[in-house]
């Protein structure tokens, strides 16, 4: 079975799956060790003999390689994949697409780009290699390159849904895509996606409920164990049956521990395998009257069959971080953290602002009990920490991380990601701050871990340093109940104040900067009040679990509130 370069997503996403996953942007952490390293071809480092060479087939091999990804056995990984490669696979284009999709999903980006290279060398018009390039620059911050191979992609392939959505989702880590460029971009897929239905499709009739439930359908491809279904499985476990009758329409096709949940308090719909207007009469068919999209533009996204109007009732929640573009969405349900007037004027769909804030989280059920000593008081300096997607540390991040160091000659900085296990990037990271004055010793990077290991990793920071203008989601929640204070630099779009929300909702505003010297000033009195950091460390689990932040039972209120609301200005 090959992993092409449509399914690329799909695969990096079952294989996080097979592990507790924390990151808004659903990327797996696997325990293993370092790569190898290029060897002369540029595509896989020096492996070790395998016996049977002779007769392994490719698919036997990739069902090996895939089998070490999921487990964290790198070393074998790297081996396996050039063993795919020996000989004739190493001109053979979908060998190279195959490996280079596992290569990327377990974070080896720099043999992985060395594969899509050389697939685009020996077959220029093939544009598989071209779009999974434009999403590995976008893995290791190349932002500006990311952009320009999706705008032509766009030309090149205007019709292909898959291509049109990364391109958007790349535009929100990109620090130079304005506000304008991406509300514009939205609304052109917005325009695209109802021009292949045939224009915009009328309202179906909302009836009047006369004292039965609402029937709210929602829709995501990542009811399981990811982000979206971490944090969304307590809320719908506790929708009151008596307002809402809860439907999951699961388009990922993945079985686990969070999706089992979540059909056991719904009424599941396995829509993997249904095109859009085969979800579409399905949603009809079940009667919905509020259909709640949960993916926006990321991957498994079903938007596309919102264009088709199954629901009088139409919105968007929780998995995405901007506007979807499309009209035919009724409510962005954001709140006044994310949403201050000039940033809900960026939004194609009216924003719904929720009172109680538009995230609710708990722990995952293997998090620490307690919460670790501030590590400063044992190593005498200051380390700070970021364990956010490498997409987000952009040139600019870095500089004003940089100056944070210079700053505060004897802190530390820990950076922990999944592609951080590529030496190439490490390297990459390493020169940056040295061309800054920073000594590369000062700045370490780790690679993946098991879920429960990274969370027992944040006993190593004293304080985390949240990215812009992609911020954190879930792992700035996860650093908070771990103790660890973000200080974060809210902007001009919504995915920007992602953790200046999180922070206001648990009543710490103080830790948002208005720019970036007011983003060092706040992290250098953090820094020489090492008590006061233990004293927070130790409070801020007690305010989130006083807050509304922590509290499912008064969140699913808030979301029937809404929804009934929106019916309501329907319903006839």
């Amino acid at each position: 079975m090959f992993f092409n370069w449509l399914f690329l997503k799909h695969y990096a996403k079952k294989q996080r799956l097979a592990r507790p996953v924390n990151r808004t942007s659903g990327h797996v952490h696997v325990r293993g060790t370092e790569p190898a390293a290029p060897d002369a071809s540029g595509i896989i480092g020096p492996s070790a003999p395998c016996p049977d060479d002779s007769v392994m087939t490719t698919a036997t091999l990739l069902a090996q390689a895939q089998a070490h990804a999921s487990t964290g056995q790198h070393d074998a990984l790297l081996a396996t994949c050039q063993r795919i490669l020996d000989d004739t696979h190493s001109q053979d284009v979908n060998a190279l697409l195959d490996v280079a999709a596992l290569l990327l999903g377990s974070g080896h980006v720099s043999p992985a780009q060395a594969c899509l290279q050389q697939a685009i060398r020996l077959a220029p018009q093939d544009y598989r290699a071209h779009v999974n390039l434009a999403n590995l620059y976008r893995e290791i911050g190349e932002h500006r390159a990311s952009r320009q191979l999706y705008q032509q992609l766009v030309h090149v392939l205007p019709d292909h849904p898959l291509i049109r959505r990364n391109a958007l989702v790349s535009l929100e880590y990109d620090p130079d895509a304005s506000p304008a460029v991406r509300r514009t971009m939205a609304q052109l897929w917005g325009e695209w996606a109802q021009a292949r239905v045939g224009g915009r499709q009328p309202r179906p009739p909302a009836p009047a409920l006369n004292g039965r439930p609402l029937r709210v359908g929602y829709v995501s491809a990542d009811f399981c164990q990811h982000t979206v279904g971490l944090l969304v499985q307590d809320v719908l476990r506790a929708h009151n049956p008596a307002r809402v009758s809860v439907f999951a329409y699961s388009a990922g096709g993945v079985s686990d521990w969070v999706s089992r949940n979540i059909a056991a308090c719904s009424q599941w719909r396995d829509v993997a395998a249904l095109d859009d207007a085969a979800l579409a009469a399905q949603v009809r068919a079940d009667g919905i009257d509020v259909l709640v999209d949960l993916s926006g533009h990321t991957a498994g996204s079903r938007l596309t069959a919102f264009a088709l109007r199954p629901a009088p009732v139409q919105a968007s929640w929780l998995g995405y971080f901007a506007t979807t573009g499309l009209s035919d969405i009724d409510a962005l349900l954001l709140d006044d953290w994310h949403a201050p007037p000039e940033v809900a004027a960026q939004c194609i769909e009216p924003v719904w602002r929720l009172p109680r804030g538009k995230f609710c989280y708990q722990p995952a059920p293997w998090a620490p009990a307690t919460v670790a000593p501030p590590p400063c008081l044992i190593q005498g300096h200051i380390t700070f920490g970021c364990f956010n997607n490498t997409s987000k540390l952009n040139p600019a991040v870095l500089a004003l991380w940089a100056r944070l160091l210079h700053a505060i000659p004897h802190a530390r900085l820990l950076l922990k990601w999944r592609t951080l296990i590529d030496a190439g990037l490490r390297q990459r990271v390493a020169n940056t701050f040295a061309e800054h004055g920073i000594d590369p010793a000062r700045v370490s990077c780790r690679g993946a871990s098991f879920h429960a290991d990274l969370l027992h990793e944040y006993a190593d920071i004293d304080i985390a340093l949240d990215p812009f203008p992609f911020t954190g989601g879930l792992t700035s929640c996860e650093a908070l109940w771990m103790g660890v204070p973000v200080l974060t630099w809210p902007g001009a779009t919504p995915v920007s104040r992602q953790t200046w929300a999180l922070l206001a909702a648990i009543g710490l505003p103080e830790l948002a900067a208005r720019d970036e010297h007011d983003y060092l000033r706040i992290a250098q009195q953090l820094a020489s009040q090492p008590e006061h950091l233990n004293t927070l460390r130790h409070s801020l689990r007690a305010r989130m679990q006083a807050s509304p932040l922590m509290d499912p039972a008064g969140f699913a209120r808030q979301l029937e509130d809404a929804w009934l609301a929106l019916y309501g200005r329907v319903a006839g």
